[in-house]
């Protein structure tokens, strides 16, 4: 039998899991902050059936998921604004863009350990727009297939595809600017 455990420690177990999904998402760390505490009072009012729960961190990570997208969803025209001044020169169909080349992984940043790689990736993601950030998290972090975050985000499943491919590609062009300074900075 699983015993009760109080809402401090539950919180604690799982603080940086919903944290770390939140600012993942909305890539922000203040408003991860705010969602995380949202998550929380949601949970804390849930508590009696959560505690003793063995799917309460999966019940977490689903509501701060939900939390998430819904805070970029009221926000979104005030991010879209902001977001068009960082693609200003992108063409609307990029059909004749070069195809992106992935440093090999045993190459690209192979020096760091797993943690400052994690962190790198961390601020990597901050610097996507939201509309790549988002379907790439939901798909490599959340691990949701393509048409279900077609549906949570109400777009198209090719949006979703091309989103996600585009983010991958300005993602590793952070990190390869990101292993260049490094290398630079430690030369």
């Amino acid at each position: 039998m699983i015993t009760p455990i109080d809402f401090t420690t539950f919180m604690r177990n799982y603080q940086n899991m919903v944290f770390s999904t939140a600012v993942r998402l909305v890539g922000n760390e203040a408003q991860a902050e705010d969602i995380s505490q949202e998550v929380f009072l949601k949970a804390y009012e849930r508590f009696d059936d959560l505690q003793t729960s063995p799917t309460a961190g999966g019940w977490l990570k689903t509501v701060t998921t939900n939390l998430s997208l819904n805070h970029l969803t009221r926000y979104r025209n005030r991010w879209r604004f902001f977001s068009e001044f960082t693609r200003h020169g992108d063409a609307a169909d990029d059909s004749d863009a070069p195809e992106v080349e992935f440093a090999s992984p045993e190459n690209f940043l192979g020096e760091l350990d797993s943690g400052e790689r994690r962190e790198w990736v961390e601020r990597a993601l901050e610097e996507l727009p939201e509309h790549q950030r988002v379907p790439l998290v939901l798909f490599h972090f959340e691990e949701m297939p393509y048409d279900e975050i077609a549906k949570k985000l109400r777009v198209s499943l090719s949006k979703v595809k091309t989103d996600i491919l585009r983010a991958r590609a300005a993602l590793a062009q952070v990190l390869m600017r990101s292993g260049a300074s490094h290398e630079t900075f430690n030369a």
